[in-house]
């Protein structure tokens, strides 16, 4: 499977996916599950099954979870010298650079997005993450304190690795979401279980491939594909494991909360987002129009931080809706092996039908519809770019989270920055949220007003692996990325030592 693939001819990757169920990575080997379950693999574009993966129930859970335990308590892993967990992690960002062609067809024809977006976003991504996190396994460190005791103390804190870690993650980036949460954990000296979302196991099971290629210890790292109810529930609850990190929606966020709290196992939630754009009549909306429509329709929608509520100047709105009802109806939307696709479907019937339920709700509600608000082909999940325009506040599609390509446009005139923030922080998420404005100090003002984990002002780049990324309220808590990225995976211990 080491071999390049082109893109648009995906024929002997197909035919090798075919032959046999993918297995779970299991203390170093390849197992099928205990009792031979199996999940369908389907192709988003098309809505037919290409593959199959093996579904792993509580007592695979139970052996990688004891994998996971032994190879952190006899110091396979955390004994291992620094530089050397250093070592392997560049060692594995080598190897998904090297196979990275192959990685992205497979996201791709796992979750549908655009070929590139999997080929630099999602490979190409993880190795700049695992790259990032490889040199933070050299710099974990605690700090040195004076008391202030009577006599001559030593007072110093030390960081260690949290212990054996679950990781759960999505299906809208899932290879990206597994090293980012695999990278951080790692360097910080933690084992760990990683459970890949049921509908994308593809891209797991290869990165176990490259984990064992690269020579980790067996038992580092784990991978146990399956469902939530079978795989998932059995990770959370199970007592060898210490920390839950989870990204996906808040319901099933609140759940794992509930469920871990009996054994305190310490959590880490990234979940939805409900997030504000702002566009200010001083905008330059050569550059705010177009970054705006790739907010909300970049991956189908399918983005936690996706600016799906669109704040508008009146001086400008006309504009904007014309800009941006421009970009979706030129959207190229199709497979996302074909090429010049921008756009690829939904990963799954019941997120299509989920997101038609939410344009079907603002339509009866009488919302205006300016473009889209259809689904597009017979065989795969497709929706159309869709925008609405002025829906009420207390609507479903203005309240809830689609995860769908779906904007709600809103006017607003020269309201206060304290009022214009009120409008935005009026949900029950705050993940994300950007400004676009020449006025820089009202860029400032708005920004602290805003109660989100990220403000981006006049634009951003790809994800960056040094910005942490987290939110507020039902957007969960704990950050990812950066030095509170590795740190969520450490505990702080306080050592006192009387020198007199």
């Amino acid at each position: 499977m080491n071999q390049m693939f082109d893109p648009a001819r995906p024929d002997a990757l197909c035919a090798e996916l075919a032959a046999a169920p993918r297995k779970l990575l299991i203390d170093g080997a390849f197992h099928d599950a205990e009792k031979g379950q199996v999940l369908d693999v389907i192709d988003p574009a098309t809505g037919r099954k290409f593959a199959e993966a093996t579904a792993g129930g509580a007592a695979d859970i139970d052996a990688a979870v004891m994998a996971a335990r032994r190879a952190f308590d006899d110091g396979r892993w955390t004994g291992l010298p620094p530089a050397r967990r250093q070592d392997l992690l560049l060692k594995l960002a080598d190897l998904i650079a090297r196979d990275a062609e192959e990685l992205a067809l497979l996201e791709t024809m796992d979750n549908g997005m655009p070929f590139m977006m999997a080929r630099m976003g999602g490979a190409m991504g993880a190795v700049g993450m695992l790259r990032y996190f490889a040199g933070w396994a050299t710099k974990v460190s605690g700090e040195t304190i004076t008391p202030s005791w009577p006599g001559e103390w030593l007072g110093y804190t030390r960081r260690e690795p949290v212990g054996v870690v679950a990781a759960i993650t999505p299906w809208n980036f899932p290879l990206a979401m597994e090293v980012g949460k695999l990278s951080a954990a790692l360097a910080a000296g933690c084992t760990v279980v990683l459970k890949p979302a049921e509908q994308t196991p593809l891209s797991a099971v290869k990165l176990g491939e490259l984990i064992c290629e690269a020579g980790f210890p067996d038992g580092v790292v784990n991978i146990v594909t399956g469902t939530g109810a079978e795989a998932g529930a059995p990770l959370v609850t199970h007592p060898g494991i210490d920390k839950i990190s989870f990204t996906g929606s808040t319901v099933v966020g609140q759940h794992i909360l509930r469920e871990s709290a009996g054994t305190m196992k310490r959590v880490t939630l990234e979940l939805g987002g409900k997030s504000p754009t702002f566009i200010f009549a001083d905008a330059d909306l050569g550059r705010a129009i177009p970054a705006a429509a790739q907010g909300i329709f970049g991956n189908a929608g399918q983005v936690c931080a996706a600016g799906s509520r669109l704040f508008v100047h009146e001086s400008v709105f006309d504009q904007v809706m014309e800009g941006i009802t421009e970009r979706a109806k030129t959207l190229k939307i199709g497979a996302g092996l074909e090429p010049g696709t921008e756009m690829g479907p939904l990963v799954s019937a019941v997120q299509r039908d989920r997101v038609m339920g939410y344009i079907d709700a603002g339509r009866n509600a009488g919302v205006s519809l300016l473009t889209g608000g259809g689904t597009l082909g017979e065989g795969g999940y497709f929706v159309e770019p869709t925008v609405l325009v002025e829906p009420g506040a207390h609507l479903s599609v203005v309240r809830e989270e689609i995860f769908g390509p779906v904007l709600c446009a809103m006017r607003f005139g020269d309201d206060d920055l304290d009022a214009l923030a009120a409008r935005g922080n009026d949900t029950q998420y705050g993940l994300s949220s950007a400004i676009w404005t020449q006025d820089i100090t009202a860029a400032h003002k708005l920004a602290n007003r805003l109660r989100a984990g990220t403000v981006r002002i006049n634009g951003s780049g790809p994800p960056d692996p040094a910005l942490p990324l987290g939110g507020y309220k039902a957007s969960g808590f704990g950050r990812e990325n950066g030095r509170a990225g590795l740190e969520i995976f450490t505990e702080l211990k306080t050592v006192t030592v009387s020198l007199n």
